[in-house]
């Protein structure tokens, strides 16, 4: 790497964070309304949503407002919270919400570790077939050594020899049904977000949190969606 190119993603991380920090604030300060991103009558499958971990629905609205205006019903799952909890305890949540609301035809679209609890339902929750796939935009599939800088319980999960880790490595026959969409540059895995067996989509984003506004990753979330659902 030259140093042009380190230049250019030092101020990629800046950005990112600049706008994670906006996103968070967004979703304290306003209080948006998950039942107006809600459609019926549509025959597309229905859109779940699950955001990474410390962030709420609302720190994926731009997507949501992406699908909305190619008319899916965007479902977001407000039992996570702020998804801290297990791979399975939030796994778990996800299922009794599609059990609730009686939802028989979906996609996932996770963002980072999101994406992991994503793999989680198809591989282990999917017993109706309900769940067509996962489109998942920058998850560790394969960890990131970063999560040994900050020793907290809940970013356990993201070191690459992680029990969970390893059971989701296991889990191979569901990785068919997963698109994994990643860019040129992520901060938070070095590694990349390339899953072996499934559809890797690498753009020219950079960030771990900024492509979620780009319109090109947009665009890569609505083909993967329709590659699943058909």
């Amino acid at each position: 790497m030259n140093v042009s190119e380190i230049g250019v993603n030092l101020a990629a991380w800046i950005r990112d964070y600049a706008y994670a920090l906006r996103r968070q604030a967004a979703g304290v300060v306003h209080r948006y309304n998950p039942q107006a991103y809600r459609q019926s009558g549509t025959e597309k499958p229905a859109v779940v949503l699950i955001p990474g971990i410390y962030e709420s629905w609302t720190f994926m609205l731009p997507v949501a407002d992406a699908l909305r205006q190619n008319g899916y019903d965007v479902h977001a799952v407000t039992d996570l919270r702020y998804n801290g909890g297990t791979i399975e305890e939030m796994a778990e949540l996800v299922g009794r919400y599609l059990r609730r609301e009686q939802v028989s035809r979906c996609v996932l679209v996770a963002h980072s570790k999101g994406g992991l609890v994503g793999k989680l339902l198809l591989a282990h929750h999917n017993e109706d077939g309900a769940i067509r796939g996962l489109v998942a935009v920058n998850t560790p599939f394969a960890g990131s050594p970063l999560a040994r800088l900050l020793p907290l319980p809940a970013l356990r999960v993201f070191l690459p020899n992680s029990p969970e880790l390893a059971e989701l490595s296991a889990s191979r026959h569901v990785d068919r049904d997963i698109v994994s969409i990643y860019g040129r540059f992520d901060p938070h895995i070095p590694g990349g977000s390339c899953l072996e067996g499934a559809d890797n989509v690498e753009l020219g984003t950079r960030g771990h949190f900024l492509p979620l506004g780009d319109r090109g990753v947009h665009a890569a979330i609505l083909a993967g969606i329709q590659r699943l659902a058909g």
